[in-house]
């Protein structure tokens, strides 16, 4: 599974087990994405600290995950960002619009 979920209460943290984000595998993120939002799961991290390579397929999920969550006065933070996945974020402007933080637990006490 390139995508492992955990929840802990009513916060779901979507772990990416892919090296590239990318449009081999960003369709399956935005499948989960959608499935968490359909089960009422307004309140996701996205850990990408296994993930070095993002492209604009990612972002795009990256970008549909941050939607639902606002669109449903929820909460959608990024963790674990590599220096070239953020160097991405920073050139897409993302960082801007996407809350983002270092670690999980950062994230945890954030959407708390």
């Amino acid at each position: 599974m390139n995508f492992h979920l955990t929840y802990k209460g009513s916060i779901v943290t979507v772990s990416s087990k892919v090296e590239k984000l990318d449009a081999s595998n960003a369709s399956d993120l935005k499948s989960q994405l959608l499935h968490l939002s359909k089960t009422n799961h307004n309140q996701i991290i996205m850990d990408l600290s296994e993930t070095k390579y993002c492209d604009s397929s990612g972002l795009s999920a990256i970008l549909m995950g941050n939607r639902i969550c606002k669109d449903t006065n929820g909460e959608f933070v990024l963790c674990g960002l590599q220096d070239s996945v953020m160097k991405m974020i920073k050139i897409a402007q993302l960082d801007k619009v996407i809350r983002h933080v270092a670690t999980v637990d950062e994230a945890i006490s954030l959407v708390n």
